[in-house]
């Protein structure tokens, strides 16, 4: 297994998928670790050792390659959500890059309206959203959503549920800013560490549930996807709105 893992990592480094390639190496390098203290034979160990040198030493070339890309603001990682895949709830998503000093996020998505449209639950989605940035292990003290105003009887019931989103958010110390634009397009969402993700689909990245007591309609992790493509980036700045 650890042979084959290390396999793949070789292959991803020479295909230049450097972030799949680093987690690779040393998902292989654990394995190899393992094979060694179950070998009693001297000769193979040491061949092991020589090996797992080698990719310890590529596993840490690749490390500073990506944190120089994160420095010149041109790392860029991609993940593909395939039709009905499950496990890509928001924390799955995001937790990675909500690190401790962020405290600052940006929201652009066109479609924060009404739970029943026929484009999903956005409301609600974007509700999980600000329950996780609560949870941490960030300390978010300001959130800035941009989006547009639900056409025709839905806007009053929108502006309704942001207001008590946005009261609900005060009781834990968070700010959040509401802007609207006729115009917005793009979906992307900004931390002031530097991360930004733009998923295709925005927020609404899930399937309708079956059901209000189905399986999945509370734990996003278990909620079936649309497919979608999320991309990584990291910026020296985030700009703000």
């Amino acid at each position: 297994a650890g042979a084959e893992t290390v396999k793949r990592a070789v292959q991803l480094d020479v295909a230049s998928r450097f972030q799949e390639s680093l987690v690779c190496y040393q998902e292989g390098i654990d394995l190899l670790l393992q094979v060694v203290k179950a070998t009693t034979d001297e000769a193979k160990k040491h061949r092991y050792r020589q090996k797992i040198s080698e990719y310890m030493t590529r596993a840490e070339d690749i490390k500073k390659h990506i944190e120089k890309e994160k420095q010149d603001g041109k790392y860029h990682k991609q993940i593909r959500i395939e039709e009905n895949a499950t496990g890509f709830g928001y924390e799955k998503l995001f937790h990675e890059y909500l690190t401790e000093i962020v405290s600052e996020v940006w929201v652009e998505d066109p479609y924060i309206r009404q739970v029943h449209q026929a484009s999903g639950y956005l409301l609600y989605n974007f509700l999980r959203f600000c329950e996780m940035l609560v949870k941490g292990p960030c300390k978010v003290k300001t959130i800035h959503l941009l989006t547009s105003y639900d056409e025709g009887s839905g806007r009053s019931q929108q502006m309704t549920v942001l207001e008590e989103i946005k009261q609900s958010l005060s009781n834990y110390g968070v700010t959040l800013n509401i802007d609207f634009s006729s115009s917005i397009h793009d979906r992307e969402i900004r931390f002031n560490n530097g991360w930004m993700i733009k998923i295709g689909r925005g927020l609404d990245y899930f399937k309708k549930p079956q059901g209000r007591f189905s399986i999945g309609y509370c734990d996003f992790d278990l909620r079936p996807c649309h497919e979608t493509t999320v991309d990584v980036f990291h910026t020296k700045h985030t700009k703000k709105m």
